[in-house]
């Protein structure tokens, strides 16, 4: 008997289940807003430069300060091609000769322009605060509007490899309840930072801190649920993530101060931190550490609220230790991220999920991050974006459940692949068409990540699982890093972003067919099971399988 058998003796989907997925999914809610909140808190309104009347200019004009008539306005600033105000450059010196007439220019030459000086006038009708206003990252500062978010996936980088490993030694709850007080203290922080640096230092532990709940979710979840019903409770904390993104344009709406929506999305993770304390730690996790006591504890407590006193009575520590012989003499040995490489079939697992992971992100991230650039209602194509998960998740659990992991990762990367590319070829005129296709292109992206948790969680073994875990995912925010820098190459070729998204998706769609696949098999507890069943070709099953036209729980699934 091994530990899976030993979860579905205390019940498979009972009463604890459901409480520890419920409490486990709600904070990914939230998570999902902050992921994407880069499209509000910087978002960029119009804007142009500031002018400065002087004595001469308040005379000649009869007004004293801003804001001017356009027609004034004119005599200021120079024209872009769409024959408004420009948004980065002011003549050196006043045109008077061009106020009240439709002239664009005198003496057939073109004035001298420069940089804006006294800073920008922004419309603030949408948006009455954002970073960009704050501190004007606009025009030649405009690289710096990218670098907060990359600054933030940084710290998801440096989160996912730190935190991962602490995770493997100290306990996943520990971490856990860890992050939600990192969260919520460096949310608060960054709603208040009086500068853009120390804005990007708490953005940079706000990164750290998501990465710390993503990981520990992910393995809290799949470690203390039977195999059986894992997709289900995957399924069900996806869903928790896809309701952030619907609900953030609503919260954004309402709250149109970056500042206060910051802070409102950041307060409640005080809340997850208080109730985390009842989250039990991995038993899994407990006796592979040697901490059999602590692990019979947690399961006799599993036991009783699953309504299984007798089954629980049974479980005693001896009978922990002959259940588990095998994977606690493997657990006595050192591990640590150099493990993922040493042998042949670890190793392959290492280098497609790292390809698939940085892929996932990259291209998600390329697309969700820049709203504004589809000439769309921000607010609506946030809803749009967020409400296709919805559809491409539950294919993506139907794949995951009757056809398999490695399918559904390899298809779902390489269709978003082949939209993005044909979005290349639409007219801009076609806008109806161009949001369709960038909509299914990011619900398969969003299925691909809710595969891409489940998938690496199942391959790797429990002794260097969360390292694994927090491997990729040290990829998956190397992509997102990258993604908004990459979006600045338009500016020289429009077509080149898309091309890059869609290129990396399709090489990693292709790679995902060299997983072994992990449908209805029992989760390794040791690096050895690894090799040895994907040599053989035969995984341990599941004693039930579910039968196909099973009824699947509402417990489901999880940027």
């Amino acid at each position: 008997m091994g530990f899976e058998d030993i979860l579905e003796k205390l019940g498979t989907a009972g009463r604890f289940h459901v409480i520890h997925i419920v409490l486990l999914a709600i904070p990914l809610a939230l998570l999902s807003t902050h992921n994407l909140l880069q499209n509000f808190v910087a978002a960029v309104p119009d804007h142009r430069c500031r002018v400065r009347l002087g004595a001469e200019g308040s005379r000649y004009l009869n007004v004293t300060e801003e804001p001017l008539r356009e027609e004034f306005l004119r005599v200021f600033l120079p024209l872009d091609e769409e024959g408004r105000p420009d948004k980065c450059r002011m003549y050196t010196s006043p045109q008077w000769h061009l106020l009240g007439t439709n002239e664009t220019q005198g003496n057939g030459s073109q004035p001298d322009t420069q940089a804006c000086t006294d800073g920008w006038v922004y419309d603030r009708s949408q948006f009455t605060m954002t970073i960009v206003t704050e501190w004007d990252l606009v025009c030649n500062r405009k690289p710096l509007r990218h670098l907060a978010q990359s600054l933030y996936m940084a710290g998801i980088l440096v989160g996912s490899i730190i935190l991962g490993r602490l995770s493997d030694r100290f306990g996943r709850r520990t971490v856990l309840w860890l992050s939600h007080l990192l969260m919520a203290v460096s949310g608060m922080c960054g709603a208040f930072s009086s500068s853009f640096p120390l804005y990007c230092f708490w953005r940079v532990l706000s990164g750290m801190a998501v990465s710390g709940l993503a990981l520990n979710t992910v393995c809290l979840g799949i470690e203390w649920i039977p195999m059986k019903f894992r997709i289900c409770a995957a399924t069900f904390c996806n869903y928790f993530y896809t309701l952030g993104q619907l609900i953030l344009p609503g919260i954004a709406y309402g709250i149109q101060d970056g500042r206060l929506l910051f802070l409102a999305l950041s307060v409640p993770f005080y809340v997850f931190f208080l109730y985390s304390w009842w989250i039990p730690e991995s038993a899994r996790w407990l006796v592979m550490n040697d901490k059999i006591d602590v692990a019979l504890k947690e399961l006799k407590r599993v036991a009783r609220m699953n309504g299984k006193k007798e089954e629980a009575e049974e479980i005693t520590a001896a009978f922990l230790k002959s259940s588990m012989e095998a994977e606690l003499t493997s657990s006595k040995g050192t591990y640590n991220a150099f493990d993922l490489f040493k042998t042949p079939t670890v190793r392959r697992i290492t280098f497609c999920t790292m390809s698939i992971w940085f892929s996932t992100s990259f291209s998600y991230y390329g697309l969700a991050l820049d709203l504004q650039g589809f000439g769309v209602d921000i607010y609506l194509i946030q809803l749009i974006f967020g409400a296709i998960d919805i559809p491409a998740k539950l294919v993506g659990v139907c794949t995951m459940s009757y056809v398999g992991r490695r399918f559904t990762q390899g298809t779902s990367l390489i269709l978003a692949a082949l939209v993005i590319l044909i979005n290349i070829f639409v007219p801009e005129d076609l806008q109806a068409v161009r949001v369709t296709l960038a909509a299914i292109g990011k619900g398969s992206l969003g299925a691909s990540f809710a595969c891409c948790y489940l998938y690496v969680s199942e391959m790797y073994p429990t002794v260097i699982r969360q390292t694994g875990v927090g491997f990729a995912n040290t990829m998956a925010r190397v992509g997102a890093i990258v993604a908004p820098m990459v979006r600045l190459s338009g500016d020289y070729l429009p077509f080149m972003p898309m091309t890059i998204y869609g290129g990396m998706a399709i090489l990693s769609g292709a790679s995902a067919f060299g997983l072994p696949e992990t449908l209805n098999t029992q989760l390794p507890d040791t690096v050895e099971d690894v090799e040895s069943r994907w040599r053989s070709g035969k995984a341990p099953k599941a004693d039930v399988i579910p039968e196909p036209g099973a009824r699947i729980p509402l417990v489901e699934q999880r940027p």
